[in-house]
């Protein structure tokens, strides 16, 4: 099957709320577990998928040239929209910038072309659970991979025409160890072509390479950053877009971020910097509530088992900027497969991240950011392959995550879902109790600050991929919000999907617009609060609903496994 959507497995990775048991399974694909499934610089995942057949068939006319503060660039009209591909925001992250913030892009004479994706970030692959896989086309045939990889990719109906549009931000998914913005699950042509939208996706550094915590191993001073490197790369992107969008028809002053599973763990980090505050002004965190990062702590211990499994000691901290980058992401997947859910993230430095985005409440500097959180129904099933698991099976796996109160676990969801299969309820499970209760935290904290809304959603529709058996799984609502179906497998084009599609898509425009997600294709979308938990169900038939399932959420706050 063919499906066009880049996905993360990791939707609260950086979270260590102790909801060790969902956090496992997610992490399995996007830490890349299996030891030597490494994409090298040419890009094995690129020739992996060049059997696969090609939906995205486009319209190509003429040139067109834009200006930035680094030089002109030429890119190309398709189907009306103007895309340019490529467009570095910041400098070479190898050699001496290994590990350092990034640097400001080298300005070029002449006009450089943006009509090829952007180098994609070195990273490992995994090889295991190949139908979630293909159901996300993680095997999208974007580019090499490089350390050169600070790039970005716009899509524009006009350029410097003073349209003023809204910019629509897309950090991808794939935790912080894997993913690129050049997959068609992040592209915002349909922002540009339906919608009248500027759309912006981001490649930035990941893994050990952007979060690795030299500092702690009493590296020299240079390297104080080494452990948010690729958190600042992210503000680096919005500082790009603040410079140079309006020059794209865009409007600085009014600028949505947004990613699901690991793009909205970055959502939540950079709602938590400094210096981010004033680049963007709403924000949406789908299946990736991050209330936690990665404490000082853990990160210099991933750091310390990096080091030796490279064979260096803590003396020859500084050789790390010499070691083949082949072998850095070798070293890292081997410690991943060795114990999982080992991986890194940004970590709490007390500066550039002062302090956890959610935890204990929500952070003061972005309280007047407008926010939608939310859950897929079946986000926990794209860690698991035992479709075809029955009641006594359930009864097993459900003691390891319930203990004594199973039979009341299974009994209240078996009430709720009399119909679902063992796989799908344990998937129901797994998510009630992890990100979804994440979510939950997050929106309660959110509001709290009485400064500025917060809105909840629940995807409850399907995939048709693979006959359904993933339910509505983690993703699914990705290519939706975008309006990418017709290049999506893991929607298909049916009228459903297509609904959907316009639905989603136009309140993401307007709450990028406004910070209110509502239009006249919608029932009245409430804000949230603790009191009503009004949260928009998105099915084929849309609907709001008070506090839905709110009978398990409860039954998790009781559940002490």
């Amino acid at each position: 099957m063919n499906s066009r959507k880049s996905s993360s497995s990791r939707d609260t990775a950086p979270d260590v709320s102790g909801r060790r048991s969902f956090l496992k399974q997610a992490s399995l694909l996007a830490a890349g577990v299996q030891a030597g499934a490494i994409l090298p610089l040419a890009s094995a995942s690129s020739r992996a998928a060049s059997s696969l057949p090609d939906t995205r068939a486009s319209r190509k006319s003429g040139d067109v040239v834009a200006e930035t503060t680094s030089g002109k660039i030429r890119g190309t009209t398709v189907d009306g929209v103007k895309v340019f591909k490529g467009i570095p925001y910041g400098g070479t992250t190898a050699g001496k910038n290994r590990f350092m913030p990034p640097t400001k892009p080298t300005p070029w004479t002449g006009v450089r072309e943006a009509t090829e994706w952007g180098r994609v970030a070195p990273q490992p692959f995994s090889g295991g659970r190949i139908d979630y896989v293909r159901l996300i086309d993680w095997f999208y045939p974007a580019s090499a991979q490089g350390e050169d990889c600070l790039a970005l990719n716009v899509w524009t109906p006009a350029i410097k025409d003073g349209g003023k549009r809204p910019v629509l931000v897309c950090f991808h998914g794939g935790g912080f160890t894997t993913g690129s913005g050049s997959n068609p699950g992040f592209h915002g042509q349909e922002f540009a072509r339906q919608h009248n939208a500027v759309g912006v996706s981001v490649n930035h550094r990941l893994g050990c390479l952007g979060y690795m915590n030299l500092a702690g191993l009493g590296a020299p001073p240079e390297f104080a950053k080494s452990g948010v490197a690729g958190a600042l790369d992210m503000v680096a992107a919005l500082e790009w877009v603040r410079d140079n969008i309006e020059n794209f028809g865009g409007d600085p002053g009014n600028v949505m971020i947004f990613g699901q599973s690991g793009g909205g763990a970055k959502v939540c980090t950079l709602l938590t910097m400094p210096a981010a505050k004033g680049l963007f002004h709403r924000a949406a965190i789908q299946s990736g509530s991050a209330l936690r990062l990665t404490p000082r702590e853990t990160a210099t211990r991933s750091a310390e088992r990096m080091l030796a499994q490279i064979g260096l000691d803590n003396s020859r901290v500084t050789e790390l900027r010499d070691v083949p980058v082949e072998m850095m992401m070798s070293a890292q997947a081997a410690l991943a497969a060795q114990s999982p859910p080992f991986g890194f993230g940004p970590m709490v430095d007390g500066a550039v991240i002062p302090q956890n985005p959610f935890d204990p409440v929500a952070p003061a500097i972005s309280a007047d950011v407008p926010v939608i959180v939310s859950t897929t129904l079946d986000d926990a099933a794209l860690g698991r392959t035992d479709f075809s698991l029955d009641e006594g099976g359930l009864q097993t796996q459900v003691k390891t995550i319930a203990g004594n109160d199973a039979d009341r676990v299974i009994g209240a969801y078996r009430r709720a879902y009399p119909t679902t299969s063992p796989f799908l309820l344990l998937c129901r499970m797994l998510t009630d109790r992890g990100g979804r209760k994440s979510a939950v935290t997050l929106a309660e904290r959110k509001f709290a600050q009485h400064k500025a809304p917060v809105y909840m959603y629940l995807f409850t529709w399907p995939s048709p991929g693979y006959g359904g058996k993933f339910g509505a799984v983690h993703g699914t609502d990705v290519p939706l919000v975008v309006g990418n179906i017709h290049a999506q497998g893991i929607t298909g084009m049916g009228p459903v999907a297509r609904a959907l599609a316009e639905k989603m898509s136009t309140a993401w425009v307007a709450f990028a617009k406004t910070g209110n997600p509502n239009h006249p294709g919608l029932p009245q979308w409430p804000a949230y609060t603790p009191e009503t938990r009004a949260t928009m169900t998105f099915d084929s038939n849309c609907r709001v609903e008070s506090d839905p399932a709110g009978d398990l959420r409860r039954l998790w706050d009781d559940v002490k496994a």
